[in-house]
């Protein structure tokens, strides 16, 4: 069952054609930079452009950075605040005439990691961490998904953590990689104290560097890289899509 995954995200917006019953790519990965300022206006007229040059006439499953509740976006903290409010779902139909299908960005990556990638054989808590622009989060309790949990807002250092240690945080303050792990560490922490992950799986672009900085983490918890890397978000977006009920092209 194909559908077109795309992810949205703070600094680039991606996307690619997806097997959804296998979770491989069919296509190259196309990405486009998130416009900024990332107002909607801006934002989904490179989505239909990302979607043009797909030649795409089917469905659409989108992960989308922010809190997601039946299509429509509730926050937005790396992204233009005119987009509370909008039923971004029905935006994209609207400018590309497909039916389109929105969850958050990490969401969309952890169902793919549960299903196909490092989260396969989980039965317990499972907790995927995409540390990018901002900190995202997906929670599996027994392979269910609780929906839109906000944990990159857990407070580590008097901060929320996505502001102490995001991957945009190691870039725009020049930490080494051991100085970053070190804070990135001690968030991991503070999210085993308050959920007691079985599993913790690190997703978004950095994962790709796991073993520049794996050596710095004193964790308790079994910790992985995402098996699907930064394609994740797209995988899961389509099998997000297809499980809501969207009819893929066969």
């Amino acid at each position: 069952m194909e559908i077109l995954g795309i992810d949205i995200g703070g600094t680039g917006i991606k996307g690619a054609i997806v097997d959804s019953k296998k979770g491989k790519l069919l296509t190259d990965r196309l990405r486009m930079p998130t416009p900024a300022p990332a107002t909607p206006e801006l934002m989904l007229d490179t989505v239909r452009e990302l979607v043009k040059e797909f030649g795409w006439k089917g469905p659409i499953g989108s992960g989308f950075p922010a809190v997601v509740q039946h299509e429509i976006v509730r926050t937005a903290s790396n992204i233009d605040k005119s987009w509370i409010g909008v039923n971004a779902a029905k935006e994209i139909e609207k400018l590309t005439g497909c039916p389109t299908h929105l969850v958050n960005d990490v969401d969309a990556a952890g169902m793919a990691e549960m299903k196909f990638g490092a989260g396969k054989k989980e039965k317990g808590v499972a907790i995927i961490i995409a540390a990018g622009t901002g900190i995202g989060s997906a929670l599996f309790i027994n392979r269910k998904l609780v929906p839109n949990t906000e944990l990159g807002f857990v407070y580590v250092n008097q901060m929320p953590g996505e502001h102490y240690a995001a991957n945009s945080v190691r870039e725009n303050e020049g930490l080494s990689w051991e100085e970053w792990g070190g804070r990135f560490n001690e968030y991991l922490q503070r999210l085993e104290f308050l959920f007691w992950p079985d599993l913790l799986i690190l997703g978004g672009g950095v994962s790709k560097r796991f073993d520049e900085y794996k050596q710095y983490f004193d964790l308790k918890t079994k910790l992985v890289p995402a098996k699907a890397k930064n394609n994740a978000g797209i995988i899961g977006a389509a099998l997000a899509a297809k499980e809501a009920g969207l009819k893929g092209k066969r």
